[in-house]
């Protein structure tokens, strides 16, 4: 019988075929005493496994950056740290000698330990390394036991994956010639899971708790990862239908290729600029070849994390220089140093109760001006090679931009004084992701060059709902009337004051959501490489005197359902057709 499990629209696309149910692999652990001669063999066979592990690790990484980009790579550049933690060092050789018992019983009990006392945090981000830490226990464990099963690789058939959770070193194993898409029963439409399966094309619907008591193996099952919904043995009628929307939505991504060279301009020549978010300077070259116009974000966080000492100016100057010269006469919006919250500098041990509300991006950069002051000095030095501009991350304050901006001029001056070549004309700006920002961006648009929206916080602080919190997930939504409210009062402000106004947050590469933000008046739409192209090919069949119209009737709607049933009536049929 057909049922439709709704949940969480992690990746679009439409996967169909049998359902393959995986379950994380479990341990056949055995407690077994050691005699006191055995100890220091038995730590032995334990710091061997550390160093099979982290090689392992090392070489997950590697591969991860290359396929998918350093985003990816630092899930497990994460996991080499983790290694590291007295826990691993320390805590569990220091068991073996004291309780005389093998390690394989003393590491699960650890993991068993850890993995309870993780999942009853309030805080996602720490669920979210509890996860990790059982990851990397899981690994050593294997590696001290000899399994090397690893059923997703062995994987001989197309199936659509079904699963309560799925750890980082899953995720990234997974391959499209078998695996055609996903579900889980846990995650959020930012939890790294989703990330990835955008990256791999995957269609995925996350966020469908108890969906694992619900499906048996085999059965006939269709996750639209555009509608966030599973179908669970469609009926035939219904079936035949989400076959012919596979087909629509392949014929729609093969006609991106014709568009990479075009500008993202609507049917009635209205254009706006369309950029790319970008990880790394290796991300660099798909940024043409995916037709974006420039770089709207580029996060400078690779070059802090997961280190034991900070990068210095000269390290960093290179970098922004290569990115400089790599883009030409285009623009590249370099994001000063946004980190706290999911994100810690390694030499940073301080811990906070709540870090997403706590001492980060621009705040611990006006504290620490050892951090800021060479980012910015590297910053201007790199300026004279390229069209650079400047960004400051979560700014709740008119006095933060001031500040920021007094450190700036004091860099400045520095380089000035050194005679140490730089441009002091960098175009600066902020990210609007705190509500308070968004009230107060008339006179933020007054002593900034730009502003540029980061829907993922901001809607998170305007919601009061943690982004990767399955529990709540249902709850972050872009389409909420005071969401979109906040953005349009942000716009109206940028340009009443004559200046231009982006979006670098997920919401802006929605290809569902372009047609109202179109209408709501950005002028750049900074998107992942992957979703360049397709946020081109709506801009370009979306006329932009009925996206106004569009955006004017959403921002008189008191429901996200509302909203999006009135993008789907009102943009074009042949638009529809792409998108619904």
């Amino acid at each position: 019988m057909e049922q439709i499990l709704p949940g969480v629209a992690a990746s679009s696309g439409i996967a169909i075929g049998p359902a393959f149910i995986y379950h994380r692999p479990g341990f056949t652990i055995v407690r077994r005493n050691i005699q006191t001669n055995e100890v220091a063999v038995e730590i032995q066979r334990y710091l061997r496994a550390i160093d099979r592990t982290r090689e392992q690790i090392q070489e997950l990484a590697r591969k991860v950056h290359v396929e998918l980009g350093d985003e990816h790579a630092a899930i497990f550049q994460a996991h080499i740290v983790l290694l590291d933690d007295p826990i691993f060092t320390a805590e569990i050789p220091q068991a073996i000698d004291q309780r005389r018992l093998n390690v394989e019983f003393l590491l699960n009990e650890a993991i068993e330990k850890f993995k309870s006392v993780f999942a009853n945090l309030d805080d996602a981000y720490f669920r979210e390394r509890g996860g990790d830490f059982q990851d990397v226990g899981e690994r050593i464990l294997k590696n001290l036991t000899g399994d090397e099963r690893d059923v997703l690789r062995q994987l001989d058939r197309p199936v659509v994956l079904i699963a309560e959770d799925l750890s980082p070193s899953d995720t990234v194993s997974l391959s499209p010639e078998t695996i055609r898409g996903f579900a889980t029963d846990t995650g959020g439409k930012t939890s790294h899971v989703a990330i990835v399966a955008r990256s791999l094309g995957l269609p995925a619907v996350v966020g469908l708790t108890g969906l694992i008591n619900q499906v048996q193996m085999g059965d006939l099952v269709v996750v639209d990862g555009t509608k966030g919904i599973l179908i669970l043995n469609p009926s035939p009628k219904t079936l035949k239908e989400c076959q012919k929307a596979q087909e629509k939505y392949g014929v729609f991504i093969k006609s991106l290729e014709a568009l990479r060279p075009l500008p993202a301009r609507t049917p009635d020549n209205h254009e706006v600029t369309l950029a790319a978010n970008i990880e790394i300077p290796q991300e660099l070259d798909d940024v043409v070849s995916h037709g974006a116009q420039g770089v709207g974000l580029f996060r400078t966080e690779f070059l802090f994390l997961d280190r034991k000492i900070l990068p210095d100016e000269d390290e960093q100057y290179l970098a922004y220089r290569r990115l400089a010269e790599k883009m030409g006469t285009q623009s590249a919006i370099i994001r000063t140093l946004d980190v706290g919250g999911d994100k810690f500098l390694t030499h940073m041990s301080h811990a906070e109760k709540n870090p997403f509300l706590g001492l980060r991006a621009i705040r611990l950069c006006l504290k620490q001006p050892e951090i800021f002051k060479p980012q910015l000095r590297a910053i201007l030095r790199a300026g004279v090679h390229g069209r650079l501009k400047v960004m400051f991350p979560m700014i709740s304050s008119i006095t933060e931009v001031r500040q920021a901006k007094a450190v700036l001029k004091e860099c400045c001056r520095e380089l000035e004084d050194e005679k140490i070549a730089f441009n002091p004309y960098l175009e600066v700006g902020a990210m609007v992701e705190i509500p308070s920002a968004a009230l107060m961006a008339d006179f933020m648009a007054d002593e900034l060059d730009f502003l540029s929206i980061g829907t993922n916080d901001l809607i998170q602080y305007s919601l009061a709902v943690d982004r990767v919190n399955e529990e709540v997930a249902y709850l972050y939504d872009p389409l909420n009337p005071a969401v979109l409210r906040l953005i349009k009062m942000t716009v109206e402000a940028c340009h009443r004051s004559g200046k231009w106004v982006g979006m670098c947050g997920e919401m802006a590469g929605d290809p569902q959501l372009v047609p109202l933000l179109l209408g709501l008046g950005l002028d750049e739409f900074s998107v992942s490489i992957s979703a360049v192209p397709e946020v081109k090919k709506v801009v370009r069949m979306m006329p932009f005197s009925l996206a106004q119209e569009i955006a004017e009737e959403a921002l008189r709607c008191e429901t996200s359902e509302e909203i999006m049933k009135l993008i789907e009536e009102r943009i074009p049929a042949d638009l529809k057709a792409i998108l619904f």
